[in-house]
C-alpha cells in the first residue's frame, strides 16, 4: 500500500525555524518527484517545493525562496523541507505528495502543479503565531 507520511509540524514564533519529514511506505521514492504543498484555511492548495529524486533538482514558489529548502535521503525514503525565517503567512497545513518521473534525465525539473502529483500524504499542521 502506497502511503506518504508527514511529521514535523507544531507552532513557532515568527522568524522560527521548523523541518518537515515526509516519510515513504510501500513503495520507494527512487524515480519520482516528491513535493511539498498548503493549504491555508479559506485558500486554495499551493506548491511550496518539489525535487526530483534522481537528478536532486528542485523547484520553489517564489514566496518561500531564500527559507525553505527540500532534500530527500533514498537511504531513508524520506524527504523533508527545512523551513527557516517561519512568517505568520507560512501558516497551514503541509502536505506532502508524489508521482512517478515522467522522464529520467540530468535536465528535468518537476512543477509545482498538484494535478501533477497522484499520490498525497495526510498533511501536518504548521502555525507560526506569537
Amino acid at each position: 500500500q502506497v502511503q506518504l507520511v508527514e511529521s514535523g509540524g507544531g507552532l513557532v514564533q515568527p522568524g522560527g525555524s521548523l523541518r518537515l519529514s515526509c516519510a515513504a511506505s510501500g513503495f520507494t521514492l527512487d524515480y519520482y518527484v516528491i513535493g511539498w504543498f498548503r493549504q491555508a484555511p479559506g485558500k486554495e492548495r499551493e506548491g511550496v517545493s518539489c525535487i526530483n529524486s534522481v537528478n536532486g533538482n528542485t523547484n520553489y514558489a517564489n514566496s518561500v525562496k531564500g527559507r525553505f529548502t527540500i532534500s530527500r535521503d533514498n537511504a531513508k525514503n524520506t524527504v523533508y523541507l527545512q523551513m527557516n525565517s517561519l512568517k505568520v503567512e507560512d501558516t497551514a497545513v503541509y502536505y506532502c505528495a508524489a508521482n512517478p518521473l515522467p522522464v529520467v534525465d540530468q535536465y528535468y525539473t518537476p512543477g509545482l502543479g498538484a494535478y501533477e502529483y497522484g499520490h498525497w500524504g495526510q498533511g501536518t499542521q504548521v502555525t507560526v503565531s506569537l
